[in-house]
């Protein structure tokens, strides 16, 4: 979409809104090459999962240990944020996080490519999504890394934002699955994307007192434009607490770990999918990390800021025990 009007206001990186009413989505061009990396001992390389429709997936192999070549590692499934618009697996953010996790927390990380809105909106995300999902718990795939350094017992799922949705879907997919899939071991959501209509307490705009990379107005707007055949802002894929939503009871795997930002717009939802998911009779184990002060998916762009390390110490903790 081309346009002459003004800016109102900017968005995350790939989303501008214009003063018309438009918006423009912006792709990230950037792309990390596959090599060794040497610092942190992570080998990695880039798998096409359905060649008809492109999904594909970077995957992550931490440093294996002298004496110890049949170790086998836990595997994370993970789902990049950006709106359901923009961001890649591929992406320098991406790849630097991604691949310092791995390392730390020696685990295999399935990092995956899905297909983005508005050229291809909702679900096809989500279903490419399960596709992958698939691909690594059914272990019907012929990846010689996952057969032969993957712990099929130890499967987490996560994401940050949209990618947060999305692990969320999936893992409540996994209990209604016809194909036979096992529970997952525990799902990661980063500040996760979900709204609704009705805002929360903490939602209620207070004017310019607080500077966020994310505005209310945009989260409203994003999942407009990434699902436009949504039945609104209480569609339940965006909407995970409206009464019509499956019971988070029926959660697929035995942890979760939900993180919020202290100063991001969807922090309230964040908030209230732990709080929710306590109390709804679901019988694993759930913890919840505020990173005071910080803004929405900081951790990519500030990595080594203090609660950008807090949060990995707890992840690599949450893969391991």
């Amino acid at each position: 979409m081309t346009t002459n009007s003004e800016v109102d206001q900017e968005g995350p990186s790939h989303l501008q809104e214009y003063k018309d009413g438009n918006m423009e989505v912006f792709t990230a061009p950037d792309f990390v090459q596959v090599v060794y990396d040497l610092i942190n001992e992570v080998s990695f390389k880039d798998i096409i999962i359905d060649r008809k429709t492109g999904v594909s997936a970077r995957l992550y192999l931490p440093k294996q240990v002298e004496n110890q070549q049949e170790k086998k590692f836990p595997i994370l499934v993970y789902y990049h944020g950006g709106g359901f618009c923009s961001g890649s697996a591929f992406s320098p953010q991406y790849h630097n996080y991604l691949n310092s996790l791995s390392s730390k927390a020696s685990i295999i990380i399935v990092s995956v490519e899905y297909r983005l809105a508005p050229e291809h909106p909702l679900p096809t995300g989500y279903e490419d999504s399960w596709q992958a999902l698939q691909w690594v718990v059914l272990e019907t795939n012929n990846d010689a890394w996952l057969q032969n350094h993957a712990d099929f017992g130890r499967v987490f799922v996560g994401g940050d934002s949209a990618g947060g949705n999305i692990a969320h879907h999936m893992v409540m997919k996994i209990n209604g699955s016809s194909e036979g899939m096992k529970l997952v071991k525990g799902m990661v959501l980063v500040h996760p994307y979900f709204w609704g209509v009705e805002r929360l307490e903490c939602e209620i705009d207070k004017g310019e007192d607080e500077s966020t990379s994310l505005s209310f107005d945009l989260a409203d707007k994003i999942w407009l434009i990434a699902c436009p055949g949504t039945s609104g802002k209480d569609d339940v894929r965006i909407n995970p607490f409206v009464g019509c939503a499956p019971s988070l009871v029926g959660l697929g795997c035995e942890k979760v770990m939900v993180c919020v930002g202290g100063k991001d717009v969807l922090r309230g939802r964040g908030r209230l999918y732990y709080e929710k998911l306590k109390v709804s009779g679901w019988k694993g184990m759930v913890e919840l990390l505020e990173s005071h002060g910080e803004d929405h998916v900081f951790h990519l762009f500030n990595p080594a800021c203090d609660k950008a390390l807090e949060m990995m110490k707890l992840l690599v903790d949450f893969f391991n025990y």
